[in-house]
């Protein structure tokens, strides 16, 4: 028993030896895909191919583990969306639930997770995407979350925990100094889960004012990049946060001085949100990201108005914070479309002909035969018949529209490389005035530090007083002056 445990203990240290421990124990074999990443410290898995039997190691080698730096563990599975029971029970072939998807296992999941954010003081990220996370499982990782003591980054993609869900994860991540970047990509998400997120910032933002009051005294400077609190926060793919939700993170952003980066991707936003986000910009110089992208009720030019603004703001920003290129919610699961044929022309005696792609293929329902409009596909034209093109005549053509093009871009180059010259030597004009500027005000600081000076000004206070003094004096000597002079006067007249 004694060896038991230190074997244990020592397994703790490396992650993939107490994994495999554990499976000896269960008498079961590892499974690969664990080892995979584990030399740089990751462990990565896609939940929907771990065997309900396979977990039990796994979730208790999580739980003790101490050394990994990142877990993500996705699910790609999609229970029949857009059919209802019926019509899945008519399909001939069943899709295996993954074991993922039940509620026992979920509450593991949730509990090993507590246990890791609890333990180790290595875990930098925390990415449980596309998971069917029940309330109790959300109050296990509450639980962790707020007892963590290294972890930077929460992902939640794709996990349809909703308004409510978040709410109980807000409540771990307003008080949490660790935590720098949330996700909540296709949450199911609407504008009060928007304003939950707003709370949370309004409730860091007066904590940070706090710090950076008693950091400011004694004429010191607070690094606002060192405090604590969210720098990022993604919310793509949740079409119902809407303008409700636009105004609620501008009211924030106004006031706000360390969020960095927000993903807002596909959210439902018209002008009207848009706007209440420029105005925003007013007061902020810190977010460098404010990505509105895939909203398409935004009009053109609002948008290009918006992204000049955080340019302006991103020009001395670190490259830390990078634009996301996320596909939307309904492409993340999607499998790949094969490409379509394009014919461009055939002919007799071994011309060339060619193909791009393969057809899709339309699926069959069991029972029915394909009808004639489906099962359809053009003949390429012979040549000399009407509509026929030859391969080469249509590169050539292709490659004249492109040239068009080349010349197009080589023109346009030409005027920026204008522009920025003309940028530029604005640019060292205002750089000159700002430098004479400079030392004016330097000699205004010079001359007010001299005035403020309480030693400087007794002296002159006491400068003052000393000539007062001399003046009293003299007044009182000329007053009796007189008085002396005729008496002099008289004695003399009397001899």
């Amino acid at each position: 028993m004694i060896d038991s445990v230190k074997i244990r203990r020592q397994s703790t240290l490396d992650f993939y030896s107490h994994y495999e421990f554990l499976c000896a124990i269960q008498d079961s074999v590892p499974l690969k895909t664990v080892k995979a990443n584990l030399n740089q410290g990751i462990l990565e898995l896609n939940a929907d191919r771990i065997k309900a039997a396979d977990w039990a190691p796994l979730l208790k080698a999580i739980r003790h583990n101490k050394t990994l730096i990142s877990i993500v563990i996705r699910s790609f599975h999609q229970q029949g969306l857009g059919e209802s029971g019926a019509e899945r029970h008519k399909t001939h072939v069943r899709r295996r639930i993954p074991a993922i998807r039940s509620k026992d296992l979920t509450s593991q999941l949730g509990k090993a997770i507590r246990g890791c954010l609890t333990m180790s003081s290595a875990l930098k990220s925390l990415g449980l995407e596309g998971l069917l996370l029940r309330e109790r499982d959300l109050i296990f990782l509450t639980q962790g979350l707020a007892k963590t003591s290294s972890l930077e980054s929460l992902s939640l993609a794709h996990c349809p925990i909703g308004d409510g869900g978040l709410e109980t994860i807000c409540q771990s991540v307003r008080n949490s100094a660790i935590i720098k970047s949330v996700n909540f990509t296709g949450c199911n998400l609407t504008w009060r889960g928007a304003e939950h997120l707003a709370n949370v910032l309004k409730h860091q933002a007066m904590k940070r004012h706090g710090e950076a009051w008693a950091e400011s005294l004694r004429y010191r400077r607070p690094d606002l990049d060192c405090m604590a609190g969210l720098r990022r926060i993604t919310v793509n793919c949740n079409t119902l946060v809407g303008d409700q939700g636009a105004r609620a993170f501008a009211e924030c952003l106004g006031e706000d001085l360390w969020l960095k980066a927000l993903d807002l991707q596909q959210c439902g936003i018209s002008n009207d949100g848009a706007k209440s986000l420029l105005d925003a910009f007013q007061t902020n110089t810190t977010l460098v990201i404010l990505d509105v992208r895939k909203n398409p009720l935004i009009d053109y030019t609002l948008m290009k108005k918006l992204n000049e603004r955080v340019l302006m703001n991103g020009n001395s920003a670190s490259s830390e914070y990078k634009w996301l290129t996320s596909p939307s919610s309904k492409d993340v699961l999607r499998p790949k479309s094969k490409k379509r044929t394009i014919v461009l022309g055939s002919g007799r005696k071994g011309k060339a002909t060619i193909r791009i792609g393969l057809a899709p293929k339309k699926s069959i329902q069991p029972g029915k035969s394909p009808s004639d409009k489906e099962s359809y596909s053009p003949k390429p034209l012979p040549p000399g018949a009407y509509g026929f093109l030859p391969w080469r005549t249509a590169e050539r053509i292709e490659l004249e529209e492109c040239i068009l093009k080349l010349k197009e871009e080589r023109k346009a180059r030409v005027k920026a490389d204008e522009r920025i010259m003309e940028l530029e030597v604005e640019n060292a004009r205002l750089r000159n005035l700002n430098f004479s500027l400079s030392e004016v005000l330097h000699a205004q600081s010079v001359t007010n530090m001299i005035l403020e000076d309480e030693g400087v000004l007794g002296s002159i206070e006491t400068s003052f007083q000393k000539f007062h003094a001399f003046l009293d004096l003299l007044k009182d000597a000329g007053a009796c002056l007189p008085s002396r002079y005729l008496r002099l006067q008289n004695t003399n007249e009397k001899k």
